[in-house]
């Protein structure tokens, strides 16, 4: 799976304030789809009102953007190839902002889930295509700079997305975490293209493997949706659940037969034959995963639950990035010089700590120590982060290093849609559950003391939530301390990879 673009060499060069231009042209295209996997995530309850349907339904605006975009970066070498890189962004650019706008317009939960499918498949190329054309437009001597200011958004967006998308929806409505794209990805799409243009690449016709495609997609777009509807649906006493199942595992096996027999795969699977590499991919799956539950949970907590409006469950969220934002040179620096994989354990045990305290919550917390946990849980992040990326790798050939990379961002971003669908199921049921039992177990005390059975359980509703939570917090953090024992799996680097490539 690969993004690296053909082409020759650049036709002319930029100076000056054009670089600079170009710089943040590029860096706020990455900003923006890095923005959207997180600005969502505050907003579900709003969301989720404002359509009539459930919190858990809500959720889909979420998994539908991150699955539909992981599906994309397998295209982006070959829409490179065969329309040019610089016509490839831009027209991703114009369609991201067009489905955003659609997004903001939409009436039904059916409608906006189209649109964030359509605005995932959108943005999944501008990534890596944003590095691409920064690598090339820049003269090698500033390279590293350019990459800095494209790093940078990497790590800011995520802290910024819950913020903005508490203060937007609390002050102007869901629909303007979506119409916020629209004038940037538009003033983007222009600019690049008057700016860019002359550095567009040759076009080929590379051959594509579209059964590869299509069996990835019914296999991944049906465990999607059988995790997402499996609790609406009562799982497998459900037909529907069960043909889904069918479908998966099939689709699955029939995709694992074609991409490893295939000359020119979507998905390049041989990789996976390097210990290294695949240890590495099933330690970020497993830790992303149980990381973007946690982070998804998390504001939907505060506002079920602790009477938090989406700006200040968006404030607490974004706690989480502000040491990870400053720890992140530094752990880059040291990944380099260093065995990877003490620091990978280091950030992934520090990681599984504070979500095992945060097990312990209360519903009478203060901000202070709700926010205070989720500000020392990010310097965990780039320690599990950074030299992960380096030790995946530099476990392949030098050739295989752009396959590698956009393999892993795949499965990295599909973990992260498969853990918020089993996260907002297990804490629905877990929630259902402990609300009844608790009921049970006080009904005969509480209704003795002259307490209706519906002041009952309206007294330890708040309970119920506040125990699911914490046991979903409990599941994460194993699965935390899990993926840093896979890492000792791996075998020590014995090269530093360029990870310039990476997104």
């Amino acid at each position: 799976m690969s993004s690296a673009v053909p082409g020759a060499d650049a036709p002319k060069t930029l100076v000056g304030g054009q670089l600079a231009v170009a710089a943040l042209l590029l860096a706020a295209a990455n900003f923006l789809v890095v923005l959207d996997t997180t600005i969502a995530n505050v907003s579900v309850p709003n969301i989720a009102g404002g359509l009539a349907v459930s919190s858990s339904q809500g959720t889909f605006v979420i998994t539908s953007y991150s699955v539909a975009e992981a599906v994309t970066v397998p295209l982006t070498g070959w829409l490179a190839g065969r329309f040019g890189t610089v016509r490839t962004f831009v027209t991703a650019m114009l369609g991201f902002g067009i489905c955003s706008a659609l997004c903001g317009f939409a009436q039904s939960l059916g409608m906006l889930v189209l649109f964030r499918v359509l605005q995932g498949l959108a943005g999944g190329p501008l990534m890596p295509l944003s590095q691409t054309l920064l690598l090339r437009v820049f003269p090698k001597e500033k390279a590293p700079a350019a990459m800095g200011i494209w790093a940078m958004t990497t790590l800011v967006a995520p802290i910024l997305g819950p913020i903005l998308g508490g203060t937007l929806c609390d002050n102007w409505g869901w629909p303007f975490i979506f119409y916020i794209n629209v004038p940037i990805a538009l003033i983007c799409a222009v600019a690049c293209w008057g700016l860019l243009k002359s550095f567009e690449t040759a076009t080929v016709r590379p051959r594509f493997d579209l059964m590869g495609l299509i069996l990835l997609i019914v296999w991944v777009g049906a465990l999607q949706i059988m995790l997402d509807e499996g609790k609406d649906l009562d799982w497998f006493s459900s037909s529907t659940i069960v043909a889904l199942a069918i479908v998966a595992v099939i689709g699955l096996a029939a995709f694992l037969i074609w991409e490893l027999t295939e000359a020119h795969p979507v998905v390049e699977l041989k990789v996976f034959r390097h210990r290294g590499f695949a240890m590495a991919v099933l330690t970020i799956s497993l830790g992303f995963g149980a990381f973007f539950g946690a982070t998804v949970l998390t504001p939907l907590w505060l506002q079920s639950n602790m009477g938090y409006t989406a700006t200040w469950a968006g404030y607490a969220t974004a706690a989480t990035g502000v040491l990870a934002v400053m720890a992140a040179p530094m752990v880059a620096n040291m990944s380099a010089k260093v065995d990877p994989r003490p620091l990978v354990f280091f950030g992934l045990m520090w990681l599984a700590g504070v979500t095992l305290y945060r097990s312990g919550s209360t519903p009478d917390m203060t901000y202070g120590q709700i926010s205070l946990p989720l500000l020392m849980q990010g310097l965990g992040m780039p320690f599990f982060f950074v030299p992960l990326t380096g030790l995946a790798l530099a476990s392949v050939n030098v050739e295989e290093t752009a396959s590698a990379a956009g393999l892993m961002n795949f499965l990295r971003t599909l973990s992260g849609a498969f853990a918020t669908s089993l996260v907002n199921t297990l804490w629905e049921d877990g929630a259902t559950r402990n609300r009844a039992e608790l009921v049970d177990l006080l009904r005969p005390g509480l209704i003795g003391d002259g307490l209706s059975i519906h002041q009952l359980d309206s007294l330890v509703q708040g309970q119920g939530v506040m125990l699911a939570t914490n046991q979903i917090f409990l599941g994460v953090a194993v699965a935390f301390a899990l993926s840093a024992l896979v890492i000792w799996l791996a075998p020590k680097p014995t090269r530093v990879a360029d990870t310039t490539g990476v997104h």
